[in-house]
């Protein structure tokens, strides 16, 4: 009886990961060495064959490239796509110049976050925006609800899903890797702006200067038959290595940047979330976005709870721990938090109250129910090396 238990574990561990979804570059990873899990429905590689801390200092001071196809990837088209998409988003996209883009959120009626994305407006005629893989099927279906009454009321508006491959090249030697595979100044082109172009060889690649690292880098959406091909011609080079879901995660900590599901939901404000920034002064001004009643007066009045940054020595300091005040009253819990492989201390982000919210607050953490001191500290806790041309 047991050992038909231990079996039917195996087929459903089996059958679980034959069900995943898998990028162009999966049996790519499993070749170099990547050790595959699941995430958001898909089997991705979380390192490889170097440790987790050295791929991240790998980043930080060369570059590394993340296997990102599971991102989904739209193009919005028509001549009411801005529109369109204003009332998806808080950002101002009409603002934005040709082959700009900008982080935005989609919000629900309530003013909660239901995904953050990238928008860019490119000279082709349509938008480009890239969402998160565990959002996808949700994302999908809150635009394409929303397409039909936007068509309904006679608005000219269409979406494709691309079926491209996405891989981010992230790093301080990003430029000069990739200056030699592509015909454009790399110097001309400046954060959260996009360009269409070949990159060595491979024709239809759009690359954008962003990511989700802390460091300057670039996200290139390229044709599924070519990304291999792509990734080998990349790795060619010394300076770039693979890495993997694991250090990519602590990289965006460091970088005091948000994942969807940990730090932002659909029950958090941009407010709360401390991301005031993303709505636009006209969409604030207008208040025309989902949620716009709820939170505009928010940024006004206090909200109860904001996100902060927490640094702390000792034990590392996870999803769910408790944050409490000096007198050991709860005040608040760790939405992420990791060993910083920069700053050898534990970093992490969470919710507070409002009143000890101020960098520099003395806090503590329950770890392993030991109390453990900790400081609110500002993000980025590495400083940022987006590149804006100067």
């Amino acid at each position: 009886m047991e050992l038909g238990v231990k079996d039917s574990k195996l087929q459903n561990s089996s059958e679980k990961k034959a069900s995943l979804k898998q990028t162009p570059l999966h049996d790519f990873h499993r070749s170099q060495g990547g050790k595959m899990v699941e995430f958001a429905g898909w089997s991705m590689p979380v390192q490889y064959r170097d440790s987790h801390i050295t791929s991240h200092l790998h980043t930080r001071h060369h570059c590394s490239i993340f296997d990102v196809s599971h991102m989904l990837q739209t193009k919005v088209y028509g001549k009411d796509r801005v529109k369109f998409m204003e009332s998806l988003v808080v950002g101002d996209i009409a603002e934005l110049k040709d082959n700009q883009g900008t982080l935005s959120l989609f919000t629900n009626t309530k003013g909660g976050i239901m995904d953050d994305l990238i928008v860019t407006k490119t000279d082709q005629g349509y938008l480009y925006v890239v969402s998160n893989a565990g959002c996808a099927d949700k994302d999908s279906a809150h635009m394409q609800a929303r397409l039909r009454e936007f068509k309904a009321a006679g608005h000219d508006v269409d979406l494709e899903y691309l079926e491209e491959s996405l891989i981010a090249l992230q790093g301080p030697s990003m430029a000069r890797v990739l200056q030699e595979g592509v015909g454009d100044d790399l110097s001309k082109l400046t954060f959260m702006t996009s360009v269409l172009t070949p990159v060595f060889g491979i024709p239809g690649c759009r690359v954008t200067r962003c990511g989700y690292t802390g460091e300057d880098g670039v996200e290139i959406s390229v044709p599924r038959d070519s990304v291999v091909a792509l990734t080998e011609r990349l790795l060619a080079n010394d300076e770039v290595k693979l890495a993997g879901l694991g250090s990519r995660d602590s990289l965006r900590l460091e970088a005091g940047l948000c994942l969807y599901g940990n730090d932002i939901d659909e029950t958090t404000t941009p407010v709360e979330a401390a991301l005031v920034w993303t709505i636009g002064k006209r969409r604030r001004q207008v208040r025309d976005f989902p949620g716009a009643d709820i939170i505009i007066p928010q940024i006004k009045a206090k909200t109860q709870r904001k996100r902060v940054g927490l640094i702390s020595n000792g034990p590392p300091i996870r999803q769910h721990t408790p944050i409490l005040s000096p007198e050991g009253r709860v005040i608040g819990e760790v939405t992420s938090g990791c060993p910083s492989p920069c700053l050898k201390q534990n970093v992490a982000m969470g919710y507070v109250e409002t009143s000890f919210s101020k960098a520099g607050t003395p806090v503590q953490v329950e770890v392993r129910k030991k109390m453990v001191p900790a400081v609110v500290s500002k993000m980025p806790f590495v400083p940022t090396n987006y590149y804006t041309g100067h």
